[in-house]
């Protein structure tokens, strides 16, 4: 071979080299990418798989005007009721006081306090003050009979939502109650007006109504 055949040869070999490196190079960092490439699936189903923050949170789920007297920590709060059952519950509600007492006159703590599911239609102290005082007495001075019918009134099987709220309920009681409305604005028996409702509680719904609801 020449001394000009071996240049050319060399010259051939010093060019060839850098485009393999290349070559290798690029399908190195292919490779790279699609490894990276399930971690990045694992980790949106890893997110979609997570509840969101707002399905969880209870007060994402209340609707009505009185719910900004709800204290919004400890036990009164919204977050602190959906972890005790519903006298319990209410019992930790300042707005509630006065059925809270009515309640444990009548005995119906621990009974409510082990139902299996149930709506309560709590009447807030304004409801109360708002009754006439001398059906209050009445009613107070008979636990065991007229107040337990009175509260047991208020009381209907079944956790119900919003949506489930509208038409005629029976009632612990033995009677009926009618709820109209839909969305956020709910009336009972025509009379009393949903102002905080769909509270969860860890045995029950709440719906906090301003009247008191008598049984005909």
């Amino acid at each position: 071979m020449t001394t000009k055949s071996r240049r050319v040869t060399a010259g051939a070999a010093l060019l060839v080299l850098p485009l393999a490196l290349a070559a290798c190079g690029s399908s190195s960092g292919g490779s790279s990418t699609s490894a990276a490439a399930p971690a990045a699936s694992s980790s949106s189903a890893d997110a979609m798989a997570s509840p969101s923050t707002d399905a969880m949170d209870p007060m994402s789920q209340v609707f009505g005007t009185a719910c900004a007297d709800v204290p919004t920590d400890g036990p009164g709060s919204f977050d602190g009721m959906a972890t005790d059952p519903v006298a319990t519950a209410a019992s930790n509600n300042p707005a509630l006081s006065t059925l809270v007492t009515a309640v444990k006159e009548a005995g119906l703590v621990d009974s409510l306090n082990t139902a299996d599911g149930i709506t309560v239609f709590a009447p807030t102290n304004d409801a109360f003050a708002a009754l006439d005082k001398a059906t209050l007495d009445k009613a107070m001075a008979d636990p065991k009979g007229l107040l337990t019918t009175v509260l047991t009134y208020h009381v209907v099987p079944g956790m119900l939502t919003p949506a489930d709220l509208a038409g005629t309920h029976t009632t612990l009681q033995g009677g009926t109650l009618t709820v109209a409305g839909s969305g956020e604005d709910f009336t009972v028996n025509s009379s009393a007006k949903v102002v905080c409702g769909n509270v969860p509680t860890a045995n029950a719904t709440v719906y906090l109504i301003d009247n008191v609801l008598l049984p005909s």
